[in-house]
């Protein structure tokens, strides 16, 4: 592999980065190889959402390389491959081609009878990509690969700027690149992406040898050097220069036509939202369950509030990486804020959502061919609300956050190109045969099937340690979001970090507050204070969207008196957090849930205590024998849509904050266990957890892991036909069998 020189910033630097930021760092770049050169380069280009977006883009490098079995020098294209985020991707995100190889396929493709935009010809090539592949290298290939292999330069990026796709989707979009760029980019006609639109932009380098790049009508821009430096910079520099442009013919208070609907304030955005929102999940859940991602900034509430809104609404987007998260077009819901109540917005919402799927049959039925894909979810993935902002649906945060990134990207191209001269979408026709492209439909279909939990929302309070902490990751594992509520701030923090780092924090860079979050997010709560925990939760609901499984696993067993007994305010202490606090989470979540219309779910840890008389431990005792009842009485009160039961542990040691050094000490000493008071606290406990171990038919130490499993079975879809149950996980202690 041979090394490209780098040149100096002082022979690099582009005239004009003004509306966007130059990460690049000399320094940072001089000691890379070729392969990891273009890997920084990408990540620099996908560090400025004004460049590109989420997912959106691919770059490459031709680099000659050593073949492995001849010894041969070739020219091997690196290229982004299928998926994956230029901000984000590694080495293994990229493919290796051969060139030559690449090359060969146009004779190929030459030779069928039927070659052409959009025909089976041209797709087939795509399964030919593979076969090019360079030194065994598995990353698939992108659709994209044809543009970068037949430009004739060395480096090569496409992006997609919202300032330059303002200028692709304006309907004076060619004349206005020659006013801001004249001949140093080229324009080329709408194309979907493939090996014809390779072969064009092929011709378009040999017919304007001079240019350095192409605007893609409604598409975005792709440029090329032989320097890769020069090839990021190039960007920037354009970018800026278009932002400047739309900059000195922006609108201001006449964009969008201008304010329709004030937006409401902060307190009553969100004291209607947390109302709003689960309604608004059950109705675009049911096919699968949605999570929310909720976007209220200044941009998003000046279109959504604006004249103008409804008609570029039902325009739709124009660049496909938008419209195949947003869909064709938005959902814009006409209601009135500061005139029309709740009841008025639901049942707007109903009716434009019965039109929406009847409109989207429609496009589907008339833009069809004879071997398209079945009809796919009709709902919205965008909802407009003026005066409220924007709220983006999706099976997973990241996915949500994605769409809403997206709309919002298309939001700004819109308002580019209303302002200099109107905005033009892409054709319905257009916009159908990539939405249900052949090969768009493959790649759904090589999609891991969705765990069971994909798309639901559960809330784990006491998720700060021990058998909550586990039950987090437990849910987490099969795709719920985590909502992690701790008394502790600290702890539930930990632990949220500890989920994201496990699972990662996703793609997509949208949200406003707490909607921006990832897969999990933390929550200090008292859970004996109603008004606290009604506030934790709508903070979820802003967050995801609503709430499915409730898990309580918090608990308070108070460490007995020198003499034995319990203190009267410990007594009631116990009282409060074993069985007022799981009464008010439950019926507070229930609050949340039933809105949805979904079939819902909560797990209260009790105790096998509350079955088992014990000296010493009447407040616990008592508590949790009042939760085992709390549990069938919830049960009976909100079934049939939400599942209320409950799982009995026996003396879960691990992890636990219930087992401080006194109550273990506490412990040895009514059991009579041999044990010295100098011993460290993991000595103490260990000398505790045989004697608890011995005791059990099974003989075996119960972990959190345990109690994970049985929550995790009676929250989920596998135990539907189950509520107002005690789930003993225990061991097997014969005293605790229910008579």
């Amino acid at each position: 592999m041979t090394t490209t020189p780098i040149p100096s910033r002082s022979t690099s630097a582009p005239a004009n980065t003004s509306f966007v930021t130059r990460t690049w760092k000399d320094d940072a770049a001089a000691s890379l190889d070729p392969v990891a050169l273009l890997v920084y380069r990408s990540n620099r280009l996908g560090d400025d959402q004004r460049v590109t977006n989420t997912g959106g883009g691919n770059t490459s490098s031709k680099i000659t390389e050593k073949d492995p079995l001849t010894g041969k020098a070739e020219t091997v294209l690196w290229v982004k491959g299928s998926g994956g985020d230029l901000r984000t991707a590694g080495r293994e995100f990229f493919s290796s081609l051969s060139l030559a190889k690449l090359e060969q396929l146009k004779a190929v493709y030459a030779a069928q009878p039927t070659r052409g935009i959009k025909t089976q010809a041209e797709d087939d090539m795509v399964d030919l990509y593979r076969h090019c592949t360079w030194n065994l290298n598995p990353r698939a290939t992108s659709i994209d690969t044809p543009l970068h292999a037949f430009v004739p330069h060395a480096h090569v990026d496409h992006t997609h700027p919202n300032a330059l796709i303002s200028i692709a989707a304006c309907v004076r979009g060619e004349a206005i690149m020659r006013e801001v760029f004249g001949t140093s980019i080229e324009w080329l006609p709408w194309m979907r992406p493939g090996f014809e639109l390779g072969l064009a932009l092929e011709q378009l380098c040999k017919d304007y040898p001079t240019a350095d790049g192409a605007i893609m009508g409604q598409h975005g821009l792709i440029n090329w050097s032989s320097d890769p430096v020069k090839c990021y910079d190039l960007p920037l520099s354009l970018i800026s220069r278009a932002a400047e442009y739309l900059a000195a013919h922006d609108l201001g208070a006449k964009t969008f036509g201008g304010q329709k609907i004030a937006p409401v304030n902060e307190e009553s955005r969100r004291a209607l939202l947390v109302k709003y929102l689960p309604f608004l999940r059950g109705k675009v859940s049911s096919r699968r369950r949605m999570i929310a991602t909720v976007q209220h900034d200044d941009a998003m509430l000046r279109f959504v509030c604006s004249h103008d809104a409804a008609r570029l609404a039902e325009l739709g987007t124009s660049c496909p990486d938008h419209f195949l998260r947003t869909k064709i077009k938005p959902l814009l819901v006409e209601f009135d804020p500061h005139t029309e109540d709740f009841a008025t917005l639901c049942s707007k919402t109903e009716a434009g959502l019965a039109q929406y799927v009847r409109d989207y049959a429609a496009y589907y039925d008339a833009c069809k061919h004879a071997d398209s894909p079945a009809m796919r979810a009709p709902e919205p993935t965008v909802i407009l609300i003026p005066g409220v902002g924007m709220i983006a649906w999706g099976s997973s945060k990241s996915e949500s956050r994605t769409t809403a990134e997206f709309y919002r990207c298309a939001v700004e191209v819109m308002r580019g190109a209303e302002s200099i001269g109107g905005y033009r979408a892409l054709p319905r026709q257009e916009a159908f045969d990539i939405e249900y492209w052949r090969l768009e439909e493959a790649k759904l279909q090589r999609m891991p099937k969705a765990k069971p939990l994909a798309g639901h929302i559960s809330v784990i309070v006491g998720a700060g340690s021990g058998i909550g902490r586990v039950t987090a990751h437990a849910f987490a594992a099969d795709d719920a979001c985590i909502a992690c509520v701790d008394l502790d701030a600290a702890s539930a923090i930990a632990a949220a970090k500890e989920l994201e780092k496990a699972l990662g924090t996703g793609i997509g860079v949208a949200g406003s507050g707490i909607s921006a979050c990832g897969p999990a997010i933390a929550l200090q709560c008292d859970a004996t204070d109603r008004a606290a925990v009604r506030k934790t939760f709508d903070d979820i609901v802003l967050a995801y969207g609503g709430i499915d499984e409730l898990v309580v696993t918090a608990g308070l067993f108070p460490t007995p008196q020198a003499d034995g007994r319990t203190s009267d305010n410990d007594f009631m202490r116990a009282m409060q957090v074993n069985v007022l606090a799981p009464a008010v989470l439950v019926e507070e979540a229930a609050a949340t849930m039933l809105p949805q219309k979904l079939a819902c779910s909560a797990v209260v840890t009790t105790s096998v205590n509350a079955v088992v008389s014990k000296k010493g431990s009447s407040a616990y005792d008592a508590s949790k024998a009042a939760a085992n009842h709390l549990v069938r009485s919830l049960a009976v009160t909100f079934a049939p849509s939400v599942r209320v039961n409950a799982v009995a542990p026996a003396t879960v040691i691990e992890g636990s904050t219930m087992f401080p050094r006194g109550r273990v000490i506490a412990s040895l000493k009514k059991y009579a266990i041999p044990h010295d008071e100098s011993m460290t606290d993991a000595q103490l406990v260990e000398c505790l957890g045989r004697f608890y171990a011995e005791r059990t038919l099974l003989k075996t130490t119960i972990t959190p892991r345990d109690q994970a499993i049985a929550i995790r079975f009676l929250a989920g879809p596998e135990s539907s036909r189950t509520t107002g149950q005690v789930l003993h996980v225990d061991g097997c202690l014969a005293d605790a069998f229910v008579r």
